[in-house]
């Protein structure tokens, strides 16, 4: 028996180390990634044959609005906000494969009375990118709800997509998927439909590691009709929410117990109260095993603290002890940062293995409009970027190049021109009363080489739709075309007519947004500087740009995480794979980490998979850290190549009692388990047990 075992394991780690051998021989026959082709989006809807028809409706609180501008004695003061907020509505998008087809297709929320839109690809069907609205066929019109944020994942573990939608002003809506097309809406069961809330957006992960997803919701303040609820600092913000999954599709409100009510950094007179959360993420920031909740607040109409205001505005990292109770950490990660912060997006900016943060703000071009005879400085309000270092605090570096920042509500972190580092979209506008801040064109923010120094590039976005008009609320990330590059889905509440009049945001600070900064002025000036009448002018309607990347050079691949709860006999993560820490290293040691998450941007998800960019290199080493704390590895993925990445619940880097032999059992048995069930072939259990082999001694020679 002895003997056997012996030469069992020599033919393993003999095998692993032919395979170490060969693969880098291939590697070194590669070329450097150098590349310098210039990447253009396109945008889809311009063609009608596209399949790509919306419009967004207004929300009830535009008729409010509209009975408010239409008194002959209105007039507006630029120190107190007037009206509804978000009077066109708040609608969000998501990027997943509804129909498990294999191509990603697209949901988009709209107002009362028009249905949401599915517009499934038809890629695999015709071999075009076309798309067909199936909202109604699928049973997630929701027409009757004023629709805000959407997130997805696979509640069940059945193997597809669910969905949560929230409502402005309403109650969500969790839609079930049958499998086939076709969903059910099981809200009441679920018991998540939340009450009559001002909800924005929704993030899935699982906070205790079970392997069932559970529901993070994001509120504002009561009644987006309540201008109040922008200048009383805490007396009409909602607490979050936190539902967790029991099994059999039910869940508990657990927000309370969980820890999430209780916010670091609000002063003693508010002890108890909420912050207005624009965007939620679970995300494992510290890279521990288990989901941190991210939330971002926003300062509204309130001075900031440095002049004399309450600290409303702030981000929150609720860090997770394990077993789904939270603390708020926001003070010792040095994240105490009052501002007016909307959208988030998570990646590794600097390329140091640690996941670092942007976030985006009312921006400052928009900012000094706003605070014409208000104390504020340059950069109080400007959306940036956080690096995370060693001890767990986040360091904002500064705009370095860039000198300013514009609006912005939703942004994802994607390679968009796959040369190895990660890049930043980001997209925005809005209307504070007396102007409409067109400011942000579709800002794509380029990192030089693993920098965390972006470039502004000023030509991705200029054969595509005009963003700078588009008053962009919602937006994600996917490969629609399938073509390993990085398309961007985008929806506006409202737009600027083509035929009014932009003007130049009169401020300028010497960066590359100078020229592109611009606004409509929507209301005349009086004598009385704080005293505004509106001028009439009607904006068009929102909406949608699917702007496909017309790619490059350079090579990349694909990886989609797929956890084995109810797979393998071990397996203990959700079927998503959200949660997931992915991290790809070349053979020159460059690496590019992304979390899988269920939910960021604002009101809005990407794509479960994650796009990385090889440059010219041809193969790299793909590394995941799943929910839980097990590592497995995988060499020599190939550039070009769309990976399914299963949860092998045998960690390379734990220590086993039984030491190397006990870990290749486990690897083997759970490897045919993964083949045996249909998520593994032949040859990828091949690679898969050679890689862990080899993963496990690598990470001992360390």
């Amino acid at each position: 028996m002895k003997q056997s075992q012996s030469a069992n394991y020599f033919s393993f780690a003999r095998a692993a180390a032919i395979v170490a051998t060969v693969g880098a021989l291939a590697l070194a026959s590669s070329s450097a990634a150098v590349a310098d082709d210039e990447v253009r989006y396109h945008d889809l809807t311009q063609d009608p044959a596209s399949g790509l028809d919306y419009e967004r409706v207004p929300s009830p609180r535009k008729a409010v609005l509209d009975q408010i501008r239409s008194q002959p004695e209105f007039v507006l003061s630029r120190d107190f906000p007037f009206g509804p907020h978000k009077a066109h509505g708040a609608p969000g998008v998501a990027i997943f494969d509804y129909d498990r087809d294999g191509d990603l297709d697209i949901y988009v929320t709209n107002g009362p009375g028009a249905p949401n839109s599915l517009f499934s690809n038809q890629l695999r069907e015709t071999g075009h990118l076309t798309f067909q609205d199936v909202a109604l066929q699928a049973g997630v019109e929701a027409t009757d709800q004023d629709s805000t944020g959407v997130c997805f994942g696979d509640i069940d573990n059945d193997g597809d997509h669910d969905l949560m939608v929230l409502g402005g002003i309403d109650s969500n809506r969790l839609f079930e998927n049958q499998g086939g097309g076709i969903f059910n809406d099981i809200t009441v069961q679920a018991g998540v439909d939340g009450g009559v809330h001002s909800t924005s957006s929704c993030a899935m992960g699982d906070i205790d590691n079970d392997g069932l997803l559970d529901i993070a919701v994001a509120n504002t303040h009561t009644d987006w009709n309540n201008v109040l609820a922008l200048v009383v600092p805490f007396a009409f913000n909602e607490h979050n929410q936190l539902y967790r999954n029991q099994g059999g599709n039910t869940f508990s409100e657990v927000a309370g117990p969980a820890g999430l009510l209780n916010h670091a950094g609000f002063p003693p007179e508010a002890a108890g109260a909420a912050g207005l959360s624009w965007v939620i993420s679970m995300v494992d920031y510290d890279s521990d095993g288990d989901a941190d909740i991210f939330v971002a607040d926003d300062q509204g109409a309130n001075p900031l603290p440095q002049y004399g205001g309450f600290p409303v505005g702030f981000f929150h990292l609720f860090e997770n002890d394990g077993t789904g109770h939270f603390t708020d950490v926001t003070v010792e990660r040095s994240l105490q940062r009052p501002g007016s912060w909307m959208g988030a997006a998570f990646g590794d900016w600097n390329c140091d293995r640690r996941l670092d943060f942007f976030a985006t703000n009312v921006g400052d071009y928009a900012s000094a409009k706003l605070r014409v005879g208000r104390p504020t400085a340059n950069g109080d309000l400007a959306s940036q970027w956080y690096l995370q270092q060693g001890d767990g605090s986040f360091l904002n570096p500064g705009p370095g190049e860039l000198a300013a920042s514009v609006f912005g509500w939703s942004t994802s972190a994607l390679d968009y021109d796959l040369d190895g580092d990660t890049d930043i979209v980001y997209f925005g506008g809005f209307d504070p009363g007396w102007f409409v801040d067109a400011s942000n064109p579709g800002v794509l923010l380029s990192n030089e080489g693993c920098s965390a120094s972006f470039e502004y590039d000023d030509e991705v976005f200029s054969e595509s739709a005009d963003h700078a008009r588009r008053k962009i609320q919602g937006a994600a990330v996917g490969d629609l075309n399938g073509d390993g590059f990085v398309d961007i889905v985008s929806v506006s509440h409202f737009d600027i007519p083509s035929d009014l009049p932009l003007e130049q945001h009169a401020v300028t600070y010497g960066g590359p947004l100078d020229e592109e900064a611009r606004f409509f002025e929507s209301h005349f000036p009086t004598p009385n500087p704080e005293v505004f009448i509106w001028k009439g002018f009607e904006m068009d309607n929102g909406s949608l740009a699917v702007e496909i990347n017309t790619g490059n050079r350079n090579r990349g691949l694909e990886v989609r995480t797929l956890g084995s709860v109810g797979i393998t006999s071990r397996g203990t993560v959700n079927r998503d794979g959200i949660g997931a820490i992915v991290n790809l290293e070349t053979r020159r040691g460059k690496s590019q980490t992304f979390p899988v998450l269920g939910g960021s941007s604002y009101a809005s998800q990407d794509s479960l998979a994650v796009n990385f960019g090889l440059g010219r290199e041809r193969y790299g080493t793909v590394d995941v850290l799943w929910p839980g704390g097990t590592r497995n590895r995988l060499y020599f993925v190939r550039a070009g190549e769309r990976l399914v990445f299963p949860e092998i619940p045998c960690s390379y880097a734990d220590d086993y009692p039984g030491g190397f032999r006990q870990y290749l059992g486990c690897v083997r048995h759970s490897v045919h388990e993964l083949r045996a069930a249909g998520a593994l072939d032949s040859h990828d259990a091949f690679r898969f047990l050679f890689s862990s082999v080899r993963a496990y001694f690598h990470h001992r020679r360390r």
